[in-house]
């Protein structure tokens, strides 16, 4: 009998484009559940399955695994976080356009030396790894939407008087003139937070282990400036700028201000001694394999009487996350490490005392908390971590979320301990 608001197995496919054993397969995969079974055993399925169902199509055309999917996809249906998926799969496909117009420019070049008679075989190398690029697009999928998922977390519930953005920015004390250099840049939320606050005549280096999330910073830090181009049009503003896989080094411009962009480990730094009045490692540093080379490398690319700005956390931060999952299911483990044991507020001083001056170092806090009113972003939050929660959840899914649902009935404060510490050469 045909429910009121929902689509047959056989009317979803069609909607769907694609075939009843297709559909048929992703439930017995447990991949994309019917939303209601009725007693005689029919499927149906809702407007919100179609949203699930975009999601997996996508996540199977850039290379996941059945298992990737169906861990990642559990939940979802919320519309928050529908809107964020959608924001991150935009994000996938210009970076898909970006990487088929530089393979296209590649067999071009290509193509031209074979006319003429000689081939660059290191082109044809070059062209060989652009061609594998989207491999990839997967992990990258993973980084932007677990990004995504935290940021929604503290942007939401926050109870600091500003956000950790501004008021990390304000740390800086940038003046006319100065040049900085950020590592592990991230999506560049500094920057896109603030960027209307920049001094003139600053020269900023943002860079990044991932070629994508340089991609995404040089395109949010685009987008902004448009827009302030667009509310003040005498401040012209040069926003060109070359694919990032042929030319990892690119500027834009803002108020006089300039940025760069560029693809390195900040354990090897391509600048010359003292290029830098100040450097940035944002919630970087812990995961460094080698840290004191990070520190050695930082110290010696800054001017003398420079800065390093350098932010982590405590063993005391977001606790009351780790101690909900672990009350649900004591085998969940949120990170595979404990990063402020690898450089944290506790030991971060003397770590950096084995480069730095520790007559130079200091310490500030940033104080925030969270008070947590709604399950859905704290559910995310939590399946966007780096540990083992997703195996242990995929399969209990309903059973967790009313579990989280109970404990933030009445408000659920998280505790939060991050700051940074300023160093001077």
């Amino acid at each position: 009998m045909k429910k009121e608001g929902y689509y047959s197995s056989g009317q979803f496919a069609k909607l769907a484009d694609v075939s009843v054993r297709t559909i048929r397969f992703y439930d017995r995969k447990d991949i994309l559940k019917p939303s209601c079974v009725d007693e005689h055993g029919a499927r149906f399925y809702t407007d919100q399955d179609l949203a699930s169902l975009q999601q997996i199509l996508l996540l199977k055309y850039l290379g996941f695994s059945l298992e990737e999917i169906r861990a990642m996809t559990i939940g979802g249906s919320d519309y928050s976080h529908l809107s964020r998926m959608l924001k991150v799969q935009e994000k996938l496909v210009q970076d898909r356009i970006e990487q088929m117009q530089t393979v296209a420019e590649a067999i071009r070049d290509t193509e031209a030396e074979l006319q003429r008679g000689s081939v660059n075989w290191q082109n044809m190398l070059d062209l060989i790894h652009l061609t594998g690029m989207e491999r990839s697009l997967s992990s990258q999928y993973k980084s932007a939407s677990n990004l995504s998922a935290r940021i929604a977390l503290h942007s939401l519930y926050s109870t600091g008087r500003d956000g950790w953005f501004p008021w990390l920015f304000r740390q800086l004390h940038l003046r006319e003139g100065m040049s900085v250099l950020e590592v592990g840049c991230g999506d560049g939320a500094l920057w896109t937070y603030n960027c209307s606050l920049l001094p003139d005549n600053v020269s900023v280096v943002l860079s990044d282990i991932s070629d994508g999330m340089i991609r995404d910073v040089r395109r949010n830090l685009s987008q902004t400036m448009t827009s302030a181009v667009l509310s003040e049009p005498d401040k012209g503003t040069d926003l060109r700028s070359a694919p990032v896989q042929k030319d990892p080094l690119h500027s834009s411009r803002t108020q006089n201000s300039s940025f760069r962009f560029q693809v390195f480990d900040c354990t090897h730094i391509p600048f010359p001694d003292h290029s830098f009045d100040l450097v940035i490692a944002n919630h970087v540093l812990f995961y460094v394999e080698d840290i004191p080379q990070a520190l050695r490398e930082i110290r010696r690319v800054l001017k003398p009487g420079g800065r390093l700005i350098c932010s982590t956390y405590s063993r005391q931060h977001m606790h009351e996350i780790r101690d909900l999952v672990k009350e649900f299911d004591s085998h969940i483990v949120l990170s595979r490490d404990s990063l402020y044991e690898n450089f944290g507020l506790e030991n971060g001083r003397d770590i950096l005392s084995q480069v730095f001056p520790v007559s130079g170092i200091t310490l500030r806090r940033h104080e925030d908390s969270l008070e947590i009113t709604d399950s859905q972003p704290l559910v995310e939050y939590i399946l966007s971590c780096h540990g083992n929660q997703n195996q242990y959840l995929v399969d209990r899914y309903k059973e967790f979320h009313s579990f989280v649902e109970e404990k933030v009935k009445s408000s659920f404060h998280v505790t939060k301990d991050a700051g940074i510490f300023e160093c001077y050469v």
